[in-house]
């Protein structure tokens, strides 16, 4: 009896639940264990309540995985300085998108499954509305914005997806000089360029090549129309 006295009772919510609670729990286990980790079991444990009290605020994993996808990539459309020109409001949009993907790896698989859906949508709106600020013309809006938005997408995921293959005792430099060593022992008649910018990949910035590569697409779009 006296051990049942001096149990613990478990400890109960302070605050109310609610929807963002429930995206905020479910990004932060997607960004500890990937979307293999989001499970309503495990967002029941960390919310300290039960799988039908999240039911009632969301359907199920999938509109869970978009909702914490659009409050991320929402973050993202914030940063772009009123008053900016239309190419420092890509750049700034370009850069938060990329960082995004960058602390939340799981955004890039997200973004590219579902193309007709919110998140999507509002980065490739806030691009056209740039692109149409350029003065490009009505015909070419989309394939130009389309270029951006599929540039930021590919080079956001793949360093993701090599942030991902870098083993937790190995820093990126460490990943970077393995990479760059390969590339210099490559066969020099099949791989003469590849051989010759080993080195660049060695020293490289993510972000200043990422940035680089969306002003090459704006001086692009710029020069041509």
């Amino acid at each position: 009896m006296a051990e049942s006295r001096t149990r613990r009772r478990p400890e109960r919510r302070e605050e109310p639940l609610s929807r963002e609670r429930i995206v905020e729990a479910a990004i932060g286990l997607l960004d500890e264990a990937g979307e293999g980790g989001l499970t309503f079991r495990a967002l029941a444990g960390r919310l300290a309540t039960g799988p039908g009290a999240i039911y009632w605020h969301v359907t199920g994993k999938d509109e869970l995985l978009g909702a914490a996808t659009d409050a991320v990539v929402g973050g993202a459309m914030t940063i772009v300085t009123p008053g900016a020109t239309p190419q420092e409001a890509v750049r700034a949009l370009a850069l938060g998108v990329f960082d995004a993907i960058d602390a939340h790896p799981w955004i890039g698989t997200q973004l590219a499954r579902a193309p007709a859906q919110s998140p999507l949508l509002r980065v490739f709106e806030h691009l056209g509305r740039q692109v149409q600020a350029l003065g490009v013309p009505h015909a070419a809006q989309f394939t130009a914005a389309s270029a951006l938005l599929n540039y930021i997408l590919g080079v956001g995921g793949q360093n993701a997806a090599n942030a991902r293959d870098v083993g937790a005792n190995t820093t990126r430099a460490e990943f970077l000089g393995e990479v760059s060593d390969s590339w210099t022992n490559l066969d020099p008649d099949e791989y003469a360029f590849t051989r010759s910018v080993a080195d660049q990949l060695r020293d490289h910035d993510d972000r200043g090549e990422f940035l680089a590569g969306i002003d090459l697409i704006l001086a692009g779009i710029t020069a041509r129309w």
